[in-house]
């Protein structure tokens, strides 16, 4: 029985061998080729590739042949030629070259666009704060006036005055709250030259805490709209016997288109050179 066994193998091996003697020599199977999904061109970047124009290339010199390689137009040496005749023209008009000082033993600090006065006086400290932006008011007016006859139109342009509105704090010694007026200048009474008149209102009072930046605003705040005039007229009185008068709202009025008109300028100078940057 294991001798049968045995021989099964070989006679299978030959029989094998024989049928592939005589079939025919078939072909391998190869796999279907499969179209790429990418063009070469996105895949690599060789020399000599064919490319789109201006597709993976560094920028080169701007235009006007000054040699960066920034973005630089005729537009922006044009913008800062006319800032360059800017800036001299308003450094030619400029009436203070560093900032008057307030009568009245006022102590000025000034941090960016805004400003503090500060004056003690017997046991009180007074703080007159202001910003001077958007402190110049709009120039109302109709139809332009021609100008007369042997005057420059620049002779008729009105000088720009900066009224900002200022906060005046008063605080004592030892206690916990500080008065707050919040004042403005009314717009069709700025410049006016009557001594009878003042030339700044009072538009809020309220309590504030001490020692604190910002107010509260559920601190009861008392409008003068429909405040009494003999009310009003005391606390007027109130800042006038500690400086906050006709005269220190004149000062203040220079003091701010000094400290407008400076930061204008290093206004113009900072743009000037962002856009000459390259």
């Amino acid at each position: 029985m294991f001798q049968l066994l045995r021989c099964v193998p070989r006679v299978l091996g030959t029989t094998v061998a024989g049928l592939r003697a005589a079939a025919p020599s078939l072909p391998l199977l190869q796999p279907a080729s499969r179209p790429c999904a990418r063009p070469f061109g996105l895949l690599s970047v060789r020399a000599g590739s064919v490319q789109l124009p201006g597709l993976l290339k560094p920028r080169g010199p701007c235009a006007c042949g000054c040699g960066c390689s920034g973005l630089h137009t005729e537009g922006d040496k044009a913008f800062v030629d006319f800032l360059s005749d800017e800036i001299k023209e308003e450094k030619k008009i400029q009436k203070y070259k560093s900032l008057p000082k307030m009568s009245g033993g006022w102590e000025l600090e000034v941090n960016g666009t805004e400003a503090k006065l500060v004056r003690k006086v017997a046991g009180e400290k007074i703080t007159v704060t202001f910003n001077i932006n958007n402190s110049i008011p709009p120039a109302f007016g109709g139809e332009e006036e021609e100008p007369s006859q042997g005057q420059k139109a620049e002779e008729q342009e009105p000088e720009l005055t900066s009224t900002p509105n200022f906060v005046v704090e008063v605080t004592k010694d030892g206690s916990s709250k500080a008065l707050v007026l919040d004042c403005h200048y009314p717009e069709d009474e700025t410049g006016q030259e009557d001594d009878q008149s003042d030339i700044f209102s009072i538009k809020e009072v309220s309590f504030q805490a001490t020692g604190e930046s910002d107010w509260k605003d559920t601190n009861y705040t008392l409008n003068t709209d429909s405040l009494d005039w003999g009310l009003y007229d005391h606390l007027m009185d109130f800042l006038a016997d500690r400086g906050v008068d006709n005269t220190f709202a004149d000062e203040l009025v220079e003091l701010s288109t000094a400290l407008e008109h400076q930061e204008y300028i290093s206004f113009l100078e900072d743009l000037k050179g962002f856009v000459k940057s390259q």
